[in-house]
């Protein structure tokens, strides 16, 4: 790794760094892939590698499928509610306890700024896992009235089983939290595979989930690339799938569990429309659009890439987002003045670039960025915020999800209009409306196709609060009582009285 990127880190993401290669968490042990093959994490803000990580197969996808079981139907299924829970809050502590590494190792893997990890990445992840260590103890069946005499009848609610999580390389932490913690609230084990881009820091949460004393095979931690992940589809030893990532990948899992007839919730992609009204206030509209698409450089499902202004304040808009543009700082991750971290990867770098030259060519207008490159040092993969305008609904920059910081403006002229070109579209992640009028909000939230709607402002989460989208977007949603159930069966009992 760089000495210039090692300098920068604390001494305990340093010694976390420098201890690789990495191992597969296993049950309870730490153990080389069954075939001994590594790869290599690289930090996006030079391209160059960071360690060696373990690669895992099929056999290994077997071997943590099993302990996984083992641990559903020894210490772990027998363990009280209260005892999940406090497992689960002890997780959050230490994650709080060790922010400053994992911010750090998400800034060095991922390249995001290491200041909006700490900001943003670390704490959200808390809540999360803290949120659900209140649910163990209130999962609740029901007794049932049936219409058959001298019955009893009530309903049970138990874990799916051992479940396969499969997070993306955006948010890793986050994610990572955002899969397990309703796992574990429902009494659920689970192998997770990270991103390949991405697996320190869920490396690293297996050390801590160890440290705060989880009984051996309920959190398996399994790092590689989509051959890991589609053994963990395939494995008739897992009972439910829980992915996050591309809607084209999500097609391949979600027809894949479908054959097997295995549980399976998907959050995919989106092109997400934000509409400017007449009436709002352009000044914050512009200020929460700025965020909304180039916040994580881009690189979020629900970023609100299609921004729709009505034609009189077209203008206006436009050269106060471009302004921001060119003024943000892009640099390396770990350097705390960075504004937008670079791409995650040499092949993002490829696809944004490419998408920003298919728009060259299709005629529309790069008012800020659209030269395909960064201003960061060092060979990172870094990209400057982009926004285009000529725009048409039908250009590919328009329609595909780019997932890098690439903004199309557009401009409408009435309210039926623009709701139908916000529909015009194969996802319904998200959608944004900017508005005074409380009644042309929620007008037009009802007619949005979106599985979330921000009125005055973008991206807003809550683990209380159900996320996830409609169309191509997923099946299922992430968060709130909602995504807890998906890892519960109802199971309904008959007894007779007489």
């Amino acid at each position: 790794m760089p000495t210039t990127a090692t300098e920068s880190l604390s001494d305990a993401a340093r010694k976390f760094v420098e201890g690789g290669p990495h191992k597969l968490l296993i049950g309870a042990d730490w153990m080389e892939a069954a075939d001994g093959r590594t790869f290599e994490t690289v930090d996006p803000s030079t391209g160059e590698a960071i360690c060696e990580v373990a690669q895992a197969g099929a056999e290994d996808v077997e071997r943590a499928a099993q302990a996984a079981r083992a641990a559903l139907e020894g210490k772990w299924g027998k363990m009280p509610a209260a005892g999940r829970s406090l497992l689960i809050n002890r997780l959050a502590d230490l994650i709080e306890e060790n922010s400053e590494e994992l911010a750090q190792l998400e800034a060095l893997d991922n390249g995001k700024p290491v200041t909006i990890a700490g900001a943003v990445d670390i704490p959200q992840a808390v809540a999360h896992l803290r949120y659900y260590a209140g649910w163990p103890t209130k999962i609740e069946g029901e007794t049932i009235p049936v219409s058959w005499p001298n019955m009893f009848t009530y309903t049970i609610k138990e874990p799916v089983g051992v479940c396969g999580q499969i997070i993306p390389w955006n948010f890793p932490l986050l994610m990572a939290s955002w899969k397990i913690s309703p796992a574990l609230a429902a009494g659920c084990t689970l192998i997770l595979k990270p991103a390949e881009q991405t697996p320190l820091s869920a490396i690293r949460l297996g050390q801590l989930a160890q440290e705060a004393g989880f009984p051996e095979g309920v959190i398996n931690i399994l790092t590689g690339d989509g051959e890991t992940g589609a053994a963990l589809v395939d494995s008739t030893s897992i009972d439910k799938i829980a992915f996050t990532g591309s809607t084209e990948v999500g097609r391949r899992i979600g027809a894949r569990c479908g054959e097997l007839l295995k549980r399976v919730t998907l959050e995919l992609g989106g092109k997400n429309p934000n509409i400017i009204l007449p009436d709002a206030d352009v000044e914050a509209a512009i200020k929460g659009s700025f965020q909304g698409i180039y916040f994580n450089t881009g690189q979020a499902c629900n970023a609100g890439s299609r921004l729709f202004v009505q034609k009189d304040q077209f203008d206006t808009v436009v050269s106060g987002l471009a302004e921001a543009a060119k003024k943000a700082k892009v640099g390396p991750g770990l350097d705390t003045g960075t504004q937008f971290g670079p791409v995650v990867s040499k092949e993002q770098y490829e696809r944004v670039s490419s998408y920003i030259e298919s728009g060259l060519e299709q005629g529309a207008e790069a008012v800020a960025g659209g030269n395909g490159g960064g201003n960061g040092d060092g060979g990172g993969y870094f990209i400057n915020p982009t926004l285009f305008t000529g725009v048409t609904d039908d250009m590919k920059i328009a329609r595909e999800e780019i997932f890098g910081p690439v903004l199309v403006a557009m401009p409408y002229d009435d309210l039926d209009e623009v709701a139908r070109r916000a529909n015009d579209t194969d996802y319904g992640l998200a959608a944004g409306i900017w508005t005074r009028d409380v009644a042309n909000a929620h007008n037009l939230a009802r007619k949005l196709k979106a599985g979330s709607v921000y009125i005055n402002g973008w991206g807003m989460v809550d683990a209380a609060a159900p996320f996830g989208g409609y169309k191509a977007s997923g099946i299922g949603r992430e968060m709130g009582h909602a995504n807890l159930d998906a890892y519960l069966e109802v199971k309904t009992v008959w007894t007779s009285l007489k």
